[in-house]
């Protein structure tokens, strides 16, 4: 009897399945962690998005109560159809964004090449190269204005030297504007593309150009051949990082022109912010507000995918 009652006693619960609770805890607990600030960020990040896509398919103006409501796709129709400063804004905002990048990239990188070269007060000529990109875009702003001032700024001087007329204002010229907003912007720019492009340069073998000039190769080849494809995946995110920067950007170009003049200045972004701030018209400035942002995120894809970022160069 004591036998059989020993074989019929159920087995012990092995005690691995302890062990493996006790063992995923730790593996858990980063993500337990982080879990509070992620939500706070989902939430602070999340019900903007959803709001501006709410209020995109609305009629809401504060000022007129009587008209909100339910529009559907009628905030859309309006813009792709019947407003032609939509269509205006948006070519603006791709000229200014071609112009701004690629004039960025090319001054970035030739800098970025130069304070790479080993000098005497390289360290001096680095913080003076990256300096203009730890100041504030309203700081930018206030400098800029000051130096295109028509009774104080940089055409006083020029007129005192004979060139130009007293009284001239760069930013109020529709001939001038567009240069003298991409001049102040590029100043700030610039060094964004030369940081970037310069620590990707550091991380270049120096064995690869040692072994490129026992091979008879020109800098020219060595540019081409060695430097540029090793900067491939740093120029693709930098081009793409600050081209979506540009396309937001009002700050500069609302401090600088106002959008002026005669809407000469006037980027997709800055005449939603007058939409909705000056028209207080925030159910059709979220419909602009979507089409932005569906045109950044198709034209952001199609970059990536047809620039094979993250692919290893040929």
């Amino acid at each position: 009897m004591a036998q059989a009652a020993a074989v019929a006693k159920p087995p012990a619960p092995p005690r691995r399945s302890r062990a493996r609770r006790v063992s995923a805890t730790p593996r858990r607990l980063p993500y337990l962690l982080i879990a509070p600030a992620a939500l706070l960020m989902l939430g602070f990040i999340a019900y903007p998005v959803v709001s501006v896509f709410y209020y995109s398919l609305q009629h809401y103006n504060p000022t007129k109560p009587w008209r909100n409501g339910y529009a559907g796709f009628d905030n859309f129709v309006h813009a792709f159809t019947e407003d032609p400063l939509f269509w205006d804004t948006l070519v603006f905002s791709a000229k200014w964004v071609f112009v701004e990048v690629g004039l960025q990239l090319l001054f970035g990188l030739a800098l970025a090449l130069i304070v790479n070269q080993t000098f005497v007060g390289r360290s001096l000529g680095r913080a003076l190269v990256f300096s203009p990109w730890a100041v504030s875009g309203v700081l930018t702003s206030a400098i800029w204005v000051l130096l295109y001032n028509s009774q104080t700024g940089i055409t006083r001087y020029l007129a005192d030297l004979g060139i130009g007329e007293y009284g001239t204002s760069w930013l109020s010229d529709t001939s001038t504007v567009f240069s003298a907003v991409v001049v102040a912007d590029l100043w700030r720019g610039v060094p964004f593309f030369a940081i970037l492009i310069l620590a990707d340069l550091q991380s270049i073998s120096k064995d690869l150009y040692e072994a490129a000039e026992v091979d008879g190769a020109s800098r020219v080849r060595q540019f081409l051949h060695i430097t540029l494809p090793h900067l491939k995946d740093a120029i693709i995110l930098s081009t793409l990082l600050r081209a979506v920067w540009e396309f937001n950007n009002v700050d500069l170009l609302y401090t600088l022109t106002g959008g002026g003049p005669a809407g000469e200045t006037t980027t997709l972004p800055l005449y939603i912010a007058n939409t909705s701030v000056d028209a207080h018209n925030f159910g059709y400035a979220s419909a602009l507000t979507t089409v932005a942002f569906v045109i950044l995120l198709f034209c952001s894809m199609v970059y990536l995918r047809l620039s094979k970022f993250g692919g290893e160069s040929k």
